[in-house]
């Protein structure tokens, strides 16, 4: 999506939804290598705020005019589920504290 026309040249916008993107996936990668429920899940909170830095920066590509409506929902949804599945794998985490 970012290496598309218009929004491939928005080297702010696009550096930032990279990155907040690709924060969610480290984190969760710190979080287990921390090797504590404590951590991990301190982690995965870091993770779900990337998710919504990376729904909001969503808004601003539509407003812009960067993304199609379309590819804006599609792409909205698919973040707003990784957001759920990380709220409930720190719901699982907390009730199976080590």
């Amino acid at each position: 999506m970012t290496s598309e026309d218009k929004f491939s040249r928005d080297f702010v916008l696009k550096d930032q939804i990279r990155g907040a993107a690709i924060s969610i996936m480290s984190n969760i990668a710190e979080g287990y290598a921390r090797q504590t429920n404590r951590e991990f899940i301190q982690f995965l909170y870091i993770a779900r705020g990337s998710a919504s830095e990376t729904k909001s920066q969503l808004y601003v590509a539509l407003d812009l005019g960067y993304i199609s409506k379309q590819e804006f929902e599609k792409i909205y949804e698919t973040v707003s589920e990784v957001a759920k599945l990380i709220t409930g794998f720190i719901k699982y985490l907390q009730t199976h504290n080590k």
